[in-house]
This record gives C-alpha cells, structure tokens and sequence, in this order.
C-alpha cells in the first residue's frame, strides 16, 4: 500500500483521518507500555504511537523496531495531549495512533548517526554516504541545490535562452588544468577527452544560430582539490549572440534579483558595483574583493620615495612597492600586542614585516614617522583619505607579495571586527583584465584567462610587440570575496584568435590540430557573441552559508580525488585493457606526486632547498643521523582529527604533541591522532612521510613555535627515503600556518 501523506504533512486539520505513513524510524521512546517513534522522511518527522489497548499486534511489531528501521503504518490522526505539542517541527500538534504495520524492512545498526547533532569523520560519512543524506540537514542542503536549478532555469527559459546538452566525449583541448582521458576501443591509441567546460561547443552554436544557449553543465578538470573544488562540477553554462559585456551584465543582475528573492527572501540591489582589474586590485589588494566593507588600500611608492625610511626606500631600488591599507577606526580599537600579531602574520604570508601609523587629530604618530617629512606625511593622509582614529598598515615588497598580505590582513581585520555578516551579499563585476601574464618559469607568455577572449581593439598593435599591455574583454563576477563566473566577450575573428595563439607560442600547424575545427567554423560566419561558466555548486552552498561545496554535492570525491562509498578509482581488468588496446608498463609502486607537489610549490616562490636521497628512515632520531642535522632541526607533521575534519600540527623532532595545549590553540572542542588509515586518507602518505604542508591536502596547519625556532629544517617528503633541507622562514611563507606552543 503506498502512503497516503508525508511525514512533514499532516497538521491539526487531519485529525480524524486515516492514513498511511511511510519512513525510517528515528528516536524511540516507551512510555509505561505506550511506545512513541519518530518517522522520518525527506519532508519531515511524525510521531506515531503505538498503544496495546488499540491494537496489540502492531504494538509488538513495535518493540522490535530500531533505527533507520523502515516501516509502513497505517493509523487515525489524533491531536497531542495539552503540553505535548513540539512547536519546533510542523507536525508537532498532532500524532498517529497506529493501528496495523503494512510493512517492515530491517537495518543493520548503522556506523553513523543520522542526525544532525553528531558529525562522522569526512571519511565515514563519504563511505556511507546514503546513511549520511538522511540527514535532515543534507537534504535541507540539496533540496536547496534543486530548487536553485529550478529558479535558474525559469529565468532563462522565459528569456528566450535554450537548454541544450554539449558532448562529454570531446577532443582534447588545453583549458587550464589537466584532462581526463577516455581510451578508445574502436581507435587504437586514441583518446577522448571529459570536458573541462562546454566552451567550444557552445560558441559552435553560437555559429549554428542558436543566439541563447544555456546548460547545466557538468565539467570534469584532474586538479588538485581545495573546499570549493571537486574533480566533476556543474556550472550555469551560458552564451549569447549579437551581445557584449553590457548584455551579460544586464542579464546577470535580472537573474540574481529573482533567484535570491524567491530561495532567500532576499531584495538585491542592482545595479552590481563595477571595477576594472586595475582598479580593483590597487583599492582591495585583490582582484576578487569582498565588497561588504571598507578598509581599501592604495600604492604610495611615489609619496615613500621621498621619506627617509631606508626600509621603504631598499624595497623601491628593487622594484617593489610600498602599499597601504587603511585600517579604519582600527588606531583606537587594536592594541599594541594585536599589532604586533598582525606584523607576525604578515611574515607568515611571505611579507618582510608591515610597518604601521596611527592617525589622531595632530596628524601621525609611529615610531616610523620621525622619517616621513611633514610634505611626505600630509601626501599619505590625503592619498589614504585617512581619519583621526585611523591606522595605516603599510606592506613593502614585490606586487605579488604586498597585494596578498594585505588582501589577508584586510579580510582577517574584517572578521576579527565582526564587519562580516554571513547573511549579507555584495555583488560586483571586475572587467579589463590583462591578456596575458608571463610565465617566468618557461620563459613565455601564457594565456591569463579564457583563451577564445576577444582583446580590446585599442591593444591589437600591442599584440606581437608587447603582449603585456594587451587588455581583454574578460569579466569576472564576484559575491563576497568569492569568484562565481569568469567569462567573455569571444574572439570570433579567425585570424585575430590565430595571432591570440601565436602569442603563446603555439605554431600554426599546433594551433590547426587543436583548434582548426573551430576556427573553419568561423569562416562561415560567427556572430559576435559573449557568456560565462557560473559555478553552480559554490553557488548554492555560499547562499546557504557553507564554506565547502562537498556539502551541497550528493557523491563527491575526498581530498585524495576518490570515493570510499564505492571504490573509485580502481584498477581496470586485464580483459578490460586488452580491449581498450592498453598496456600497464611501469612499476607498481605509487608514484609520489606530494614530493612533486612540494617541489613545484617552492620553485614558484624560488626558495631554495636541497633534497636528500637516504635509506628508509621511520623515526625522528632515524632521520636525523641520516640527514647529518639536529633532532631538534627535524619536523613531525602529524594529522589529528576534529569535530570540523582533519587538520595538521607540526612539532620538532626533540618534541611531542600536546594535545591539551593544541586544543586550547585551536577552540577545536576534541582533537585526536588520526590512525594509519586516515592520514593516507587525509595527504596520501604514509605515517611518517607526512611533509610540514598541510596547506597542499587543504588541512589547516597549525606550527609549534620549536619550528620556527630553528634556521634549518629537514623533513620527509612524502617518502621514506626522501627529505628536504630548507630554512625555516621560508617554509612558515609557503606554508602560512598558525603559530604557538604545543609542544612538550
């Protein structure tokens, strides 16, 4: 018999009816022989009584249930004793008193608990995966996510946009990260490739005449994984004919408005803030701002140069820069000692220091200012637009490094303030974006954005002779601090996107095997056309207030790229790769890609190290005598679980973990050793070849101060048998982690 309601239906309009409710038993309470069960489904929870002066056979039926039991019960809708009622959930004016159990389906008692109260380990609910959807929150969560489709596509289907679905199978085409290879049986030695993104596709049908595309579309890039990256995505996928940035804009903003109305109760003010690149990177330090507050900075190496401060004017002789941060209302609010930490957090991210000046009513006031002339300090307050009460935080380095510092330090004040609330939007689109960037590592010019980006007619020249001044069409759009879509204006010149390509070092006969379909396309005819790719799945979780996208996905993969509910990946049969005309040559042993991981985050931020080939070594003392260093110099990286998932604590090799000390670092309310199991689970290493890098797994890492101590340090790279020396400064700036003392 099916159910005649839902668990999350029935009200005090019901009572009297007979019904039939289907679900999985939650709590189960006995009251003097009258038993109460909570039945649970997707809409909501009922409590169904089960009372031997009603019916005996049912209340037998009764005693045996257990959790996560699925039953079917048919019953009359009674109204709660006076004072009975639970005002917290809809159902809580009225019960079921059973009268017959349709059906009973057994479960086994489950490894986790489905509820909301108590969190599993990442790894066991991704390995039980189904048990952990029940969950009210989850479905709460992906609930959402298909009404946010459903929202989505009304919009555009009433806007004249067509949904239609792009290849999976595709050739392979380079688009930023690595793609996954499909083998093909009927084509020996060929390969398909999953899509990164829809992109030439839908220009194709831009071409094809179909001026409003849209998909929901799923796209599949082998990178590394963050907490708002999966291997497999979905994304709003979009295009538009006969349009240019100001359509995709418009658009936009006619989307955004009804979409949060309609899920969040939310009014969007439109239209969104507008920034340059340029702009946005000289007034928020980054390119992807948060916009919910001010504290803007400003580049000030003109005015600098003309202080006496040899600090400032060091940095300006080798082309850095010295950049500001306007701390407002902070000269007051922090003290002393909250300075000094935001000096030390600066170092942490890779900056020399950061200098600072507070503001007051007779002008500036630092242990700084007696080298800024009276001209010089009145050319900082008027650039700042600082006021009494104000403080300047001032980062001198490379661009690079005094935009991220202070970009963090702007965020980190924020937060620390409560400047930040989680229920507010703010929306802006950042356009002009450079063309190309340089790669100093292949001494070339890369792509800085989307390859098929048309350039700004003005830079065409720039093109051959100075590609570092070419600016495009490119525009991203930003909530919060966090990039929803990039996208563009297309290049829909043949000729112009083959000297795009030729920028980057492509020859012609490269750029005709890759690209020649697209480029033939056209030749007959390409409208001017322009969309974006929004990440649908940060979408939906940043509107529901959740920071990992895991949250918002049904199956999705853990750090390590693989599924423990179901095994993947796994290794395909022998039969299966005769077919596939593949054969496995190599050594079965894995492959250390964390020591590649290390190496190429150390070449990028050009840190010297050395690497030490030795014998297996498992303990600290082992590892120093093989490595000719101090115990002391030697790191353990351990990984310990909490109640929020896997984090990292790192001690010298003369010390142990404290786990109390640690706790009291961290505000975590448990924190334990993670088991064999879980590290591989966490980094993909061994015990004992864990790397001080816990930034690369996307762990939290937390330093004990006997690190830092050291000049030198020498740890395991992932492997046994291999190590690495480097000075101990330089791995707190790759590494950016949270210093203090647990050791013991």
């Amino acid at each position: 018999m099916k159910r005649t309601h839902t668990c999350g239906q029935l009200t005090d309009k019901d009572i009297n009816k007979k019904v039939a409710l289907a679900g999985w038993c939650s709590t189960s309470r006995d009251h003097g022989g009258v038993i109460f069960i909570d039945l649970r489904d997707r809409y909501g929870i009922t409590q169904i009584v089960f009372d031997p002066s009603n019916d005996i056979p049912s209340h037998k039926i009764s005693e045996t249930l257990r959790r996560e039991d699925v039953i079917i019960a048919e019953g009359i809708v009674r109204k709660r004793p006076q004072g009975m009622e639970n005002e917290k959930i809809a159902t809580g004016k009225i019960e079921v008193l059973v009268s017959i159990v349709l059906n009973v389906n057994k479960a086994i008692t489950p490894p986790i608990e489905v509820d909301d109260r108590i969190e599993a380990s990442e790894e066991m609910r991704l390995k039980y995966r189904y048990l952990d959807l029940r969950r009210p929150k989850m479905q709460k969560q992906l609930t959402f996510r298909n009404n946010l489709a459903i929202a989505i596509r009304e919009y555009l289907s009433q806007h004249d946009f067509i949904e239609i679905e792009t290849p999976v199978l595709i050739k392979t085409t380079p688009e930023g990260a690595r793609d996954y290879l499909v083998p093909s049986r009927l084509h020996p030695g060929k390969f398909y490739s999953l899509p990164q993104s829809p992109q030439i596709y839908k220009q194709i049908l831009m071409i094809a005449g179909f001026d409003r595309y849209f998909q929901l579309a799923r796209c599949l890039r082998d990178e590394d994984l963050r907490a708002d990256r999966q291997p497999e995505h979905t994304q709003v996928d979009l295009e538009m004919s006969f349009a240019d940035a100001e359509d995709i804009f418009h658009l936009t903003e006619g989307l955004i408005k009804p979409v949060f109305r309609k899920l969040l109760d939310k009014d969007i003010r439109t239209p969104f803030k507008r920034f340059s690149h340029k702009d946005a990177v000289e007034r928020f330090s980054t390119d992807k701002p948060d916009t919910r507050f001010g504290m803007e900075c400003c580049t000030v190496t003109d005015i600098a140069k003309n202080s006496e401060f040899k600090v400032f004017l060091e940095v300006i002789k080798k082309n850095g820069i010295i950049k500001v941060l306007n701390a407002e209302k902070c000269g007051e609010k922090l003290s002393r000692n909250q300075i000094d930490e935001l000096i030390e957090f600066a170092k942490q991210n890779g900056a020399q220091g950061l200098a600072w000046m507070k503001v007051t009513k007779d002008g500036l006031e630092s242990n700084i200012v007696k080298f800024f002339p009276q001209k010089v300090q009145k050319e900082l307050l008027e650039k700042t637009k600082a006021k009494p009460n104000d403080l300047l935080l001032f980062a001198a380095d490379s661009p690079k490094i005094a935009n991220e510092v202070l970009s963090k330090i702007r965020l980190k004040l924020a937060n620390s303030l409560g400047l930040i609330k989680e229920n507010e939007f703010d929306f802006c689109f950042i356009t002009d974006f450079p063309m190309f960037e340089w790669n100093e590592d292949e001494q070339k010019w890369d792509f800085a954005h989307n390859p098929f980006t048309m350039p700004k007619e003005e830079y065409w020249k720039n093109l051959e002779k100075d590609p570092g001044k070419v600016v495009s069409y490119q525009y991203d759009f930003v909530m919060n601090g966090s990039e929803l879509f990039s996208g563009s204006v297309r290049n829909n010149i043949p000729e112009l996107q083959m000297k795009t390509f030729k920028v980057t070092g492509m020859s012609e006969a490269e750029i005709n095997s890759k690209f020649g379909f697209l480029l033939e396309a056209y030749r007959y005819g390409a409208p001017a056309h322009a969309g974006f790719g929004l990440g649908f799945d940060r979408l939906s979780s940043l509107m529901q207030g959740i920071h990992d996208i895991r949250e918002v996905i049904a199956f999705p993969k853990n750090k390590a790229a693989e599924n423990p509910m179901d095994g993947s990946p796994n290794e395909a049969s022998e039969k299966q790769l005769q077919e596939l005309h593949i054969k496995l040559d190599f050594v079965k042993e894995q492959v250390n890609v964390v020591f590649g991981k290390i190496r190429d985050a150390l070449n990028k931020e050009k840190i010297e190290f050395e690497v030490l080939e030795h014998k297996p070594v498992f303990t600290s003392k082992e590892a120093a005598e093989v490595r000719g260093t101090e115990l002391k110099q030697g790191t353990k990286a351990l990984i310990a679980k909490t109640e929020e998932g896997f984090i990292q604590a790192v001690v010298s090799g003369a010390k142990e973990l404290d786990i109390a000390k640690l706790q009291k670092l961290t505000l975590y309310k448990k924190i334990e050793l993670a088991n064999a199991k879980e590290v591989k689970q966490a980094t993909g290493c061994n015990i004992g070849s864990v790397p001080p890098f816990g930034n690369l797994f996307d762990l939290k890492v937390y330093f004990d101060k006997s690190v830092v101590e050291n000049d030198i340090v020498a740890f395991n790279a992932g492997q046994h048998t291999k190590s690495i020396k480097m000075k101990a400064k330089d791995l707190v700036r790759v590494v950016n982690p949270v210093i203090g003392e647990f050791g013991k």
